[in-house]
């Protein structure tokens, strides 16, 4: 293992050196020539004390702080480590502690892009904690850390689908280059393997984040400008609001249905599950004819949640969309055939899915042939780009 690992470490990117240090450093005395030579790269690498902390064992980042400050790499006033305002609010988005945050940001020691924050919290924090640090709306989505990633780049290492979706509906942009040339794409795709992404999604088991990854920042990079003004068309009809909720209550229920994960990126996002759902008029009995009013009070925040779902498919999932976009305007009643319990309409569901799913394996066979057509002139081979066809449960 050790002369293989040594073999191979010029080529390991510096972010992965940290966990071969770990694994060296457990072996000890038995690879001590690739702990050594381990360590003298994270040494002299531009990772930082912080990321360093995280993953190695206090005696290791002890080594590495002493010998940073005999290289002269590190001062002695701060060892490498941000100042205590700066930890301070890190130690508070470890706690999940966003409202703290907030405080400490009030008291003006620092703020938010001086500390990395997001950066952090993107890295190292749950989804919810990057949510709601977005929201306070005081970090710089397209802010380069000192290595030059932004913080989509690190998203995309960590391949979360819905802190990407997020960072790209708050203005983070996923044509920005590292300073190695890379973008958040080539990101996710040097993580994932290639079996993984061109293997068939079979009924029952769910799309994998790292493929859904790659195809949510492959479509913000050629997104359409114009489906925006469809979602102001669709959230501002006031005037036919009982139509417009039980359109959209129809068309994210089926969403849900079909395109499970995609729908949970989207419906999370726009904090769907924070409303009070509109009920169906074959559900449960409600009065439809009340006051425009008191509807509005009532239902308003459920129309904006769920047409900020339907603006990040039709942004993020095109081909979902595409796809629910046919079924509701050829035959609307089919958007609530998976809550009926009727065998016939259970059937007719059902013959739905298939029908779906022999389109998506048709199309992605042809996506493969093209794929491999073009591949052929490319002189830069890449993991499958623009991949639309892809087999549903």
């Amino acid at each position: 293992m050790q002369r293989d690992l040594l073999d191979v470490l010029h080529k390991v990117e510096v972010d992965n050196l940290p966990l071969i240090l770990s694994v060296a450093n457990l072996c000890k005395k038995s690879c001590g020539k690739l702990l050594e030579r381990c360590l003298e790269m994270v040494v002299q690498s531009n990772l930082d004390m912080i990321t360093l902390e995280k993953v190695l064992p206090p005696d290791v980042v002890k080594q590495i702080t002493d010998l940073r400050l005999s290289f002269g790499l590190a001062s002695s006033e701060d060892m490498g480590f941000p100042n205590k305002h700066v930890r301070r609010i890190l130690r508070a988005l470890d706690s999940d502690d966003v409202e703290l945050v907030r405080i400490l940001i009030k008291e003006g020691q620092t703020n938010l892009d001086d500390a990395f924050a997001l950066h952090y919290a993107v890295e190292h924090c749950d989804s919810k904690i990057t949510t709601e640090l977005l929201d306070i709306a005081l970090a710089d989505v397209s802010l380069r850390n000192p290595r030059g990633y932004t913080v989509l780049h690190i998203a995309a290492r960590r391949k979360d689908p819905k802190i990407i979706v997020s960072l790209l509906t708050k203005g983070a942009r996923p044509s920005d280059f590292t300073f190695d040339g890379r973008k958040a794409v080539h990101i996710s795709k040097r993580l994932t393997k290639h079996g993984d992404y061109f293997a068939n999604t079979g009924e029952g088991k769910p799309y994998p984040n790292d493929k859904l990854c790659i195809e949510i920042l492959e479509q913000a990079e050629r997104r359409d400008s114009h489906f925006g003004k469809a979602y102001v068309s669709l959230a501002l009809d006031g005037d036919v609001l009982r139509g417009r909720l039980l359109y959209l209550e129809n068309r994210v229920a089926l969403s849900r249905i079909l395109f499970p994960v995609e729908a949970r990126v989207a419906t999370d996002i726009a904090q769907v599950d924070g409303t009070s759902e509109f009920a169906l008029g074959h559900l449960v009995a409600i009065d439809l004819n009340g006051t425009p009013t008191k509807m509005k009070d009532e239902h308003l925040a459920r129309m904006r949640a769920l047409s900020k779902t339907v603006k990040l498919g039709k942004r993020y999932f095109p081909r979902c969309s595409n796809v629910l976009d046919k079924i509701m305007d050829d035959e609307p009643e089919l958007a609530s055939l998976g809550r009926d319990a009727s065998s016939e309409r259970k059937r007719r569901f059902h013959d739905l899915q298939d029908t779906l799913l022999k389109a998506f394996s048709e199309d992605k066979e042809e996506f493969n042939r093209t794929t491999t057509l073009s591949s052929s002139s490319s002189s830069t081979p890449t993991v499958a780009r623009n991949l639309t066809g892809r087999p549903r449960r």
